[in-house]
């Protein structure tokens, strides 16, 4: 019979209890314990599962054999490095680190103690970017140019401790990293170039308006763009929003319930001397309305994914079946990323990476 896991959890504020609610659905898992320094929380735990304030008692527990931590950012050097020693294999929230100079202590000691480490960069799993990413591997839109990846809000303000950049807070280190692992993932190339305007539009301390500029060697450009008080009136546009350009095709992907089309030509302009078109801009030929029947749509590929498939992989690999799908290398490369945006921002100038 396969070994079943036996989970504690560090912290058991909002994603602590996201992961028990998880966890309730693996066939092959159990919760046996959850920690948190404020005893509320334990409101909310399943019954029969042991609370502890303590991390070091939790670690201390022989029945948990595979810990996910989620505290605040800046705790999680501390817990990974506590748990490790513990021997106990580790699932940590994101952002892994507050630098990468962290993750590098990070990984050594986890390979040093011989557990397991993974990090919980689940959004690998969204729905509407495996549609991007199949639109991408697939060479629907035969060469890709251009991908762009935008979310935008309208409440603005960071709440509870995201306020404190000592913390970790901000949304680059929120929502941003898992955006950019997005799509370091789906772009197989090195990064040659990493250009970022990131600000604080309405928060006083941290960030929550960034625009980041990726470019590919494989001459690949992709956009990241996020806002949380980022306005506009349009249906359904406080939502994931893709578009990525080919020279066979455009698609576009609205939604984290993926709406959209595959968009191209029936022909291209030809260059020869042809009626001029009037537009309300003058007249022109590439930007004028299309002729009836030129432009042709296809539906999006189907892609059947959700969050839990993180967990199945991460179960397949304790049973020696799959390879981990979240490398910690893919975090210390995703963390220098980040690194490189702030330079980025703060110096207005063009990063080279890779």
């Amino acid at each position: 019979m396969a070994k079943q896991l036996n989970f504690g959890i560090i912290g058991f504020g909002f994603m602590g209890q996201t992961h028990a609610e998880t966890i309730k659905g693996l066939d092959y898992a159990h919760l046996k314990a959850v920690c948190d320094t404020n005893e509320s929380q334990f409101e909310y735990a399943p019954t029969g599962v042991k609370t502890y304030v303590s991390a070091n008692d939790l670690l201390a527990d022989e029945t948990v054999d595979t810990v996910i931590i989620a505290v605040p950012n800046l705790l999680h050097l501390e817990m990974v490095v506590k748990a490790a020693k513990a021997k106990k294999d580790i699932i940590c929230e994101k952002p892994l680190a507050m630098n990468s100079e962290e993750v590098k202590e990070m990984m050594a000691v986890t390979k040093e103690e011989k557990v397991r480490f993974t990090v919980h960069h689940q959004r690998r799993w969204d729905h509407d970017y495996r549609v991007a990413k199949e639109v991408y591997d697939q060479k629907l839109l035969g060469n890709v140019y251009t991908v762009k990846s935008s979310l935008y809000g309208f409440n603005g303000n960071m709440h509870d401790w995201h306020i404190y950049p000592e913390l970790g807070g901000g949304m680059l280190y929120d929502w941003g990293v898992h955006l950019i692992d997005q799509i370091l993932w789906m772009i197989p190339a090195k990064l040659q170039t990493v250009y970022a305007d990131v600000r604080n539009v309405i928060n006083e301390n941290v960030d929550d308006y960034f625009n980041i500029q990726l470019y590919f060697d494989n001459g690949v450009n992709a956009q990241i763009e996020l806002g949380t008080y980022f306005l506009n009136s349009s249906e359904n546009w406080f939502e994931r929003h893709w578009f990525v350009g080919g020279d066979k095709g455009s698609a576009k992907i609205d939604g984290f319930n993926p709406k959209g089309e595959i968009t191209r030509t029936s022909e291209l302009l030809g260059n020869v001397p042809g009626k001029i078109t009037m537009t309300h801009a003058g007249p022109t030929r590439s930007f004028g309305p299309a002729p009836e029947g030129r432009i042709l749509t296809e539906e999006l590929p189907k892609v059947e994914v959700s969050h839990r498939m993180f967990f199945d992989n991460y179960y397949a690999h304790t049973q020696g079946t799959e390879e981990l799908t979240i490398q910690s290398d893919q975090i210390l490369r995703l963390m220098q990323v980040v690194e490189a945006i702030r330079i980025s921002a703060k110096y207005h100038q063009s990063i080279h990476f890779e």
